[in-house]
């Protein structure tokens, strides 16, 4: 008979209760991710496709491709199809991506405005060269709708420069790509509100959760990336980022060799708010669909409180610049783009020229009512969570601990209602 010591014993029956313990834990997690997969019930669903592609420097070729995609898109009821970056191409030198650049007026936009239209569906065409001038062109992201008519554009913010002489890699995106200035606000489409990134903006995880605090349900990440890369962090950070905003994920791709110097990883998915891929690409050009369901997004911001649980006192939530190019009124007065602070999907911050105190801002519905008892809670909720971002951004830039807040209600002297 083998007698062991209480150390021992008391070792072994601590093991054997983590495992149990571990294996409860990991149960109730799966059962929590069920019952929120049981709750969003199929009836809020629509149908998205995410697309891989081989894009060479032969432009009609590409456009085949893409064409043939959307259809496949549309014959699978998606409403909704992403293309990844550089759909339209993928040079071999910097010279020949600026000689076949186009502006946003020539025949390659034309033509995915028509495919968009022939097909009734909207398209994410994840990022195409488009000529501004000079040596420079922008990486820029596009969404069509239906009906043919571009609703949004977003320039790429963050370049892929590495410059290491001592290993002979240099890879300057800057050389010949003029980066975007500005936070495009989310895009309000059939499948949910999609914020616009490209490719390397995934790694910034400030640009995903300012768009999911200006509202997106869905993030894309369009992409061409490297192979060694794409092997090593491809899947962790889209997951990653799906995770942390509660947004669904979507990563069309590039894949396979475009020529002698590049070869892309591929794998374009889709991941859910609980960071679990729902669609995946297998090698070549290929479509994958998954559903994107609005309530599950909503179920698990509410019961998993991320958001509300901020410390913004400790770090600051993130005022995204925007480039404001409609007008928007207030009474009688046309507010100038520059001077607006933030827009949401409710709400307008600007800098009134009419302050009481030089500078103050001021944050008004967009629907226009009579009191701010006529607000609806999605509105009240929108305008307080504003002002608490304009007061966190006054009290890091001016290093004070404390704001005024005022409410004006009726009609003011303005003209403006509300």
């Amino acid at each position: 008979m083998m007698h062991l010591s209480f150390k021992i014993i008391r070792r072994l029956y601590f093991v054997a209760t983590q495992r149990e313990f571990c294996s409860s834990k990991h149960s109730i997690f799966e059962q929590f991710s069920r019952k929120f997969r049981t709750m969003a019930t199929s009836s809020h669903s629509k149908i998205i496709g995410v697309c891989q592609m081989t894009a060479t420097n032969k432009k009609e070729d590409n456009i085949q491709v893409c064409s043939k995609l959307i259809k496949a898109a549309k014959d699978k009821n998606c409403e909704m199809v992403f293309l990844p970056e550089a759909c339209d191409y993928i040079g071999e030198s910097k010279e020949e991506t600026l000689a076949m650049s186009e502006s946003l007026d020539e025949y390659l936009l034309k033509t995915f405005c028509n495919l968009a239209k022939e097909n009734e569906i909207w398209l994410s065409l994840g990022g195409i060269h488009v000529r501004v001038g000079g040596e420079k062109l922008q990486n820029t992201h596009i969404i069509i709708d239906a009906t043919g008519n571009i609703v949004a554009k977003y320039e790429k913010s963050h370049l892929f420069d590495v410059n290491l002489p001592e290993q002979g890699i240099r890879l300057m995106e800057s050389d010949y790509v003029l980066p975007g200035q500005t936070i495009v606000p989310p895009v309000e489409t059939p499948v949910g509100k999609v914020g616009l990134s490209i490719c390397y903006d995934m790694r910034f995880p400030e640009l995903s959760l300012t768009l999911a605090g200006m509202g997106a349900e869905i993030l894309t990440f369009p992409s061409a990336f490297t192979y060694v890369t794409g092997a090593a962090h491809w899947e962790t950070i889209l997951r990653t980022r799906a995770i942390e905003s509660q947004s669904y994920v979507v990563a069309a791709a590039q894949t396979g060799s475009h020529n002698k110097k590049r070869i892309s990883w591929g794998h374009a998915m889709i991941v859910d708010p609980w960071g679990t891929v729902i669609a995946h690409c297998s090698e070549d050009m290929n479509i994958a669909t998954a559903e994107i369901n609005l309530s599950y997004v909503q179920m698990l911001r509410e019961s998993m409180p991320i958001w509300s649980n901020r410390r913004n006192d400790l770090y600051r939530m993130l005022l995204p610049k925007l480039h404001e190019e409609k007008e928007y009124k207030w009474g009688n007065t046309v507010i100038n783009p520059e001077s607006i602070v933030c827009k949401t999907s409710q709400c307008l911050a600007f800098v009134s020229r009419m302050s009481i105190l030089p500078g103050h801002v001021v944050v008004i519905p967009l629907r226009n009512v009579k009191k701010l008892s006529e607000l609806n809670t999605e509105e009240m909720c929108d305008m307080f969570s504003l002002i608490q971002r304009i007061q966190s951004a006054f009290e890091a830039c001016y290093n004070i601990s404390s704001n005024t807040v005022y409410f004006k209600d009726g009609c003011q002297f303005t003209g403006r209602p509300g």
